[in-house]
């Protein structure tokens, strides 16, 4: 690299004992292939040279990878299959990256990601990870940014002032870094005036563990973990879950793994982060799997079932969100939500992004003429303002047909619980809406209707960036068959009818497919709405949400009743 003086000054001196303002930085970015544990491969990687606050020279390259891209992966990053297979081995391009990083701080967002991605990738590749010390702008802007609540890259960025021309490709991500962090490095050296303070002040603080139900133990001291119990060696390698006992049979965490076995050991590993329960581990048993996805699930009815106290809440880290509309309330509103509603009601999605979601809502709230309000429906003098420009009927006045919002209401959901794709559906209703106010010469409503419906084109492109279609949950009962991990064993077949997981079990044969196809069809709920026990939601989003971004088959099934509920 160019631009910045060489490196001289760490010769003979700690780098963690140099002074922030003339340290250099090297802030990466790293595109992988979206797997997990030891699937990660690095597709891209990419640098650029921070010094004296000013950006220097940039520096990408491509990477080879062993397993196929995904069809996921390649839309979301644009990284094709073509681009890698031609791309340089991992080798040759972290030998010149192992270069760039020699007496330099390392900078990335979220930068514990992208150190985990790249340290694999050098162990992989017969490398001696550099261990330089690491920066990340998330963990900057949390304590130097606290107004900007949101730490998206982009989102951070444009809170920051700074333009995000292009996304998720490694030298424009690592140019994005780079400026916030020029931009927050000022507040930085305020606090602090030396690198090893600077990673100090930045490195998370561990939560204490939750108090644990009388009856229940917990392990030895903190921060030392217990003596692995016997039996971790007879653990399957493959998907499932591991359920931790201690000497009285009360269970004490359930975990859930690709590779049982391996993740097991690993909460006993001198490396592993301090856990309560290990001191008292004196039994592990596990139950296989044919797929992730089984693991998952199977994980969290166990959780459900044992409340073992190591564990915690279930967290989604995903950004998936549903559009909702629970039907056992008077004038049913639209919602946007990160869980599926239970009870009577219409689920749409998993949908890729909040606030695009909401806009979503908003749009059909204004072309179907539906609340616009909370679930609380308050009584007025006088329509709001939705209901003055005629974006909304009004229910609040307490003089309206139910039947007549019912319609309303039952024609806006119908479009995403009918065959076929909700968006283009959406889209259709909107062209002759369009078209029949040009023919009553109502040329002004025409004009905002196609302007409507360019965004609309827009916003159902980006929420069915992960699923290709927009749709009920409900809408097709469809045999779903998750592959094995590995491919050496069969996977697991689910079935969702009546948007609930009805049935499931490992993928057998083609007599047992259908045998269970017809059992599970017998449940078939109604088109038009579902009804979903509040016990299933945690069930139903994470069946939702994996299928939206892993490869799987589908198998729609025929209905044995398509009756309107």
């Amino acid at each position: 690299m160019h631009g910045v003086g060489p490196a001289s000054y760490h010769c003979g001196m700690d780098l963690a004992d140099h002074p922030l303002a003339t340290a250099e930085y090297l802030v990466v970015d790293c595109e992988t292939n979206g797997r997990a544990g030891a699937a990660c491969e690095l597709t891209e990687v990419g640098a650029v040279l921070v010094g004296g606050g000013e950006l220097h020279e940039r520096w990408s390259s491509l990477v080879t990878v062993r397993a196929p891209l995904t069809r996921r992966i390649q839309r979301y990053t644009g990284i094709t299959q073509a681009m890698v297979d031609g791309a340089p081995a991992p080798q040759a391009v972290l030998q010149q990256l192992a270069a760039r990083m020699d007496g330099r701080v390392l900078v990335a967002h979220n930068a514990p990601f992208d150190r985990r991605a790249l340290a694999q990738g050098f162990r992989e590749a017969g490398l001696r990870w550099p261990d330089p010390p690491v920066l990340c702008t998330v963990a900057l802007a949390r304590r130097f940014a606290p107004l900007q609540t949101r730490r998206g890259l982009a989102v951070l960025a444009g809170g920051l002032g700074i333009d995000v021309e292009q996304s998720h490709r490694a030298l424009p991500d690592a140019e994005t870094c780079a400026r916030i962090l020029c931009a927050l490095l000022p507040r930085l050296m305020g606090s602090v005036e030396t690198v090893g303070e600077a990673v100090a002040l930045l490195r998370p603080v561990r939560r204490r563990p939750r108090k644990v139900r009388a009856g229940r133990t917990v392990g030895g001291l903190p921060g030392v973990a217990g003596t692995p119990p016997p039996g971790l060696a007879e653990l399957p390698d493959e998907p499932g879950v591991y359920i931790f006992r201690n000497a009285a049979g009360q269970p004490l965490y359930v975990g859930k793994s690709v590779a049982v076995r391996s993740r097991a050991r690993a909460h006993f590993q001198p490396s592993a982060p301090p856990e309560a329960w290990t001191g008292q581990a004196a039994s592990v048993e596990a139950r296989a799997c044919g797929s992730e996805l089984g693991a998952l699930v199977l994980e969290c009815r166990e959780i459900k079932r044992l409340r073992p106290p190591g564990n915690v809440r279930l967290k989604h880290d995903d950004p998936y969100v549903f559009l909702r509309c629970r039907l056992d309330i008077p004038f049913p509103v639209l919602e946007v939500a990160r869980e599926p509603a239970s009870g009577h009601a219409v689920t749409i999605g998993p949908l890729a992004g909040h606030r695009a979601a909401v806009e979503l809502m908003e749009q059909l709230n204004s072309l179907f003429g539906l609340r616009h309000c909370g679930r609380g429906l308050p009584r007025r003098e006088h329509p709001s303002a939705y209901g003055q420009m005629g974006r909304c009927l009004s229910p609040c006045l307490q003089d309206l047909d139910p039947n007549l919002y019912r319609t309303r209401l039952d024609a806006a959901l119908d479009l995403f619980c009918e065959d076929g794709d909700g968006g283009a559906a959406l889209l259709e209703h909107v062209a002759m809406e369009m078209e029949e106010a040009a023919a009553a010469q109502h040329y002004e409503r025409a004009a905002w209707l196609r302007r409507r419906r360019e965004r609309l084109k827009v916003l159902c492109r980006r929420l069915a960036e992960a699923t290709g279609t927009l749709r009920a949950t409900h809408a097709r009962p469809s045999l779903v068959i998750a592959p094995h991990p590995r491919g050496t064993a069969p996977g697991d077949a689910f079935w969702l009818v009546g948007g609930r997981l009805v049935d499931w079990c490992r993928a057998s044969s083609e007599e047992e497919l259908e045998r269970r196809s017809a059992a599970a069809l017998v449940r078939a709920a109604g088109r038009r709405a579902a009804h979903v026990p509040a016990e299933e939601v945690d069930e139903l989003r994470i069946v939702a949400t994996w299928l939206a971004s892993h490869e799987h088959e589908v198998r729609e099934l025929a209905p044995l009743n398509a009756a309107v509920a």
